[in-house]
């Protein structure tokens, strides 16, 4: 079972009033219904979703609905529920004539019915444990799109919208985003899910960040303390070290008894073992000073 129908699934069985039933009704039929002149018909390869819907029509319609399953052996056997409507067409398309903003979607929860019923229409969700983050309606007509992106933002779901071949795509792939359309839609289960795999993906980049930070740091010190050793090695060189106080004496001794080690942690051994306290500034300002007389040796000799 896929994430996307985990979701659906968990959905269908939340009961809602009247009013936000119609709505996910409407929304459903416009924008998955195919709307030919005898009959309605609706798709589904999802049972919970199928059931739904058959029990919204049936409360809002009073009709008679005719079902049809089929099995479909296209890459993957699944079956396929059909939804067939052949009475009160006409007060059906009366109806989806109504699904305008100015009909509906005058509060926050009739704009989250809507956004339920595109759900169960047209959505898909990856799981977050097999890929990245990303959440789409595919949407048929570029109108319908535009509709249901208006829509949507009036309860801050902000998609951006594609046109992907001969659809629409609205998408989101922000996962804080996507989690509050699970928390609108009520999806409460798939909701944690969503977020403990989220948490446990952003705590484990902040750990190989912190990592990467690490080794970073190591390599510039092991680079640093290297650079230090061919400073002292030259100072040897050219009988320079006679010219040094006796406190850079003492740190370039234990530069090079500790090659490796940090500043801070060269600054912590010599406190800790000298009667010398220093910290790492310190340390920091006698290798300038080493620096810039080596520098002057060299203008010197060219």
């Amino acid at each position: 079972m896929t994430f996307t129908t985990k979701i659906k699934d968990e959905i269908s069985k939340i009961d809602d009033n009247i009013i936000e039933d119609e709505i996910i009704l409407l929304t459903f039929l416009k924008y998955i219904g195919k709307i030919k002149k005898d009959k309605i018909e609706i798709i589904s390869e999802n049972a919970s979703v199928a059931r739904r819907i058959y029990k919204n029509i049936k409360r809002k319609y009073n009709i008679n609905i005719n079902i049809i399953v089929r099995i479909q052996k296209k890459l993957r056997v699944k079956q396929i529920y059909i939804l067939e409507i052949k009475e009160k067409l006409l007060d059906i398309k009366k109806d989806l004539k109504k699904l305008t903003e100015e009909y509906y979607f005058n509060n926050k929860e009739e704009c989250v019915a809507f956004l339920k019923g595109l759900f169960l229409a047209t959505c898909s969700v990856n799981d977050p444990k097999n890929s990245g983050y990303h959440l789409e309606f595919t949407i048929k007509k570029q109108n319908h799109a535009k509709f249901a992106k208006k829509i949507l933002k009036k309860i801050n779901i902000n998609c951006k919208l594609l046109k992907r071949e001969n659809n629409y795509m609205l998408y989101i792939k922000e996962a804080e985003k996507i989690s509050d359309v699970l928390k609108l839609i009520k999806a409460i289960n798939c909701m944690f899910y969503f977020e403990d795999i989220r948490i446990y993906r952003d705590h484990k980049n902040m750990v190989n960040r912190l990592n990467n930070c690490d080794i970073a740091n190591q390599e510039k010190t092991i680079k640093n303390g290297l650079k230090q050793l061919e400073d002292i090695n030259y100072l040897k060189e050219n009988n320079l070290l006679d010219i040094l106080d006796e406190k850079s004496k003492l740190i370039i001794s234990y530069r090079e008894k500790y090659p490796e080690v940090s500043y801070t942690e060269l600054a912590n051994i010599i406190s800790l073992e000298t009667d010398y306290t220093i910290g790492k500034s310190g340390i920091n300002h006698h290798f300038i000073k080493i620096r810039e007389i080596i520098k002057k040796h060299k203008s010197i000799r060219e």
